[in-house]
C-alpha cells in the first residue's frame, strides 16, 4: 500500500522505511519483500488477493512477499511502510528458534505453518501506535540515504522494538501454505534488492515455472507466454528475482529436490525425474 514505485538508497540494507501521505488511489502492486504498513493518520480501503479491508489510525498491515495490495484513500492517508528483506526475516526466525531448528529450511517451514496468511490487518490501537511513532521516525531518518554500517545495529534495535509490539498480535495458524505459496518464500542466495514492485510479467513467468517444474522450459517459450521479447524477459526477471529465468527455474528444482531428499525415501533417480 504505497504509491512509491521505486526508490534507491546509497548502500544496500535489508531494512528500508518510508513515511508518506497519499490522496490518490494506489493500484495493487506486489513487492519481493515483507512489508509492514503502520497507518498514522486518515484511512483507506485496501484491496488485493486477500479481499477488501478498511484501515484507519492504529492499524498495521502485514504483507508477505509477493502479495498484491492496493488502496483507495478516504480523502487521504499517512502511513509508514517498512520494507524488510525476506531472507533477513527467515534468518531472524532461524536464530530466534535456533535450539529447535537444524537449518534455514526449518525456519521456512515454521513460517509456512504458523503464518500462512499472505496479508493481515492488525488492530493495535492508537495508544500502541503512538508508542511506535518515535521509532518509526528514527527508522525513516536512518534509511533515507541508506544506514551506514556503524548505525545498522541501532536500526535493527528499532525494528525489533516495533516487532515486539506488533508480532504478539499477529494471527497464528497451524495450516501450512499451498505448494505454490511456499515456493515464493524459500530462501535464496542473498542479493542487493532495491525493493521495487514486481512486474506482472515476472510474477506470471515465475508462476508458470513453479506450476510445472518438470516442463522443459525455454526462455523463448516463457517470453512468448508473457508477450515480452527474450531480452526484455531476462531484464524484467533479473530486476524482480536477482537471476535469469532459467537460473530461477534451476533454483526451484534444486530446492524441490532437497525437500524430497529430506522428506521421502525415494532414490535420487526418481527425484531427478
Amino acid at each position: 500500500m504505497h504509491s512509491l514505485t521505486r526508490f534507491e538508497v546509497n548502500s544496500y540494507t535489508p531494512i528500508v522505511v518510508r513515511t508518506r501521505t497519499d490522496h490518490l488511489a494506489i493500484a495493487p502492486i506486489a513487492f519481493d519483500c515483507v512489508k509492514l504498513i503502520v497507518v498514522r493518520a486518515g484511512g483507506a480501503l485496501l484491496s488485493g488477493e486477500f479481499g477488501n479491508r478498511n484501515v484507519e489510525v492504529g492499524d498495521v498491515i502485514v504483507l508477505a512477499a509477493n502479495t498484491l495490495c492496493g488502496a483507495e484513500p478516504e480523502d487521504w492517508i499517512t502511513a509508514t511502510t517498512l520494507y524488510i528483506d525476506r531472507d533477513y526475516v527467515i534468518d531472524q526466525v532461524f536464530w530466534q528458534h535456533a535450539a529447535q531448528f537444524r537449518d534455514r529450511r526449518d525456519a521456512v517451514d515454521f513460517l509456512d505453518t504458523h503464518y500462512s496468511q499472505p496479508a493481515q490487518v492488525i488492530r493495535i490501537g492508537e495508544d500502541r501506535a503512538g508508542i511506535l511513532m518515535p521509532w518509526l521516525d528514527e527508522l525513516a531518518a536512518l534509511s533515507t540515504d541508506g544506514a551506514p554500517p556503524h548505525r545498522f545495529h541501532r536500526m535493527q534495535a528499532l525494528l525489533f522494538a516495533v516487532l515486539d509490539v506488533v508480532l504478539p498480535l499477529l494471527a497464528v495458524s497451524n495450516a501450512g501454505r499451498k505448494p505454490i505459496q511456499r515456493t515464493t518464500t524459500l530462501p535464496t542466495r542473498p542479493r542487493h534488492r532495491q525493493f521495487r514492485p514486481l512486474r506482472p510479467e515476472a510474477r506470471e513467468a515465475a508462476g508458470m515455472m513453479r506450476s510445472k517444474l518438470h516442463h522443459r522450459w525455454t526462455v523463448s517459450e516463457i517470453a512468448d507466454s508473457t508477450y515480452l521479447s527474450t531480452s526484455q524477459l531476462r531484464r524484467v526477471f533479473v530486476e524482480a528475482f536477482g537471476k535469469s529465468p532459467i537460473a530461477y527455474l534451476t533454483m526451484l528444482r534444486v530446492e524441490r529436490m532437497a525437500e524430497l531428499l529430506s522428506t521421502t525415501n525415494w532414490p535420487i533417480s526418481r527425484i531427478a525425474e
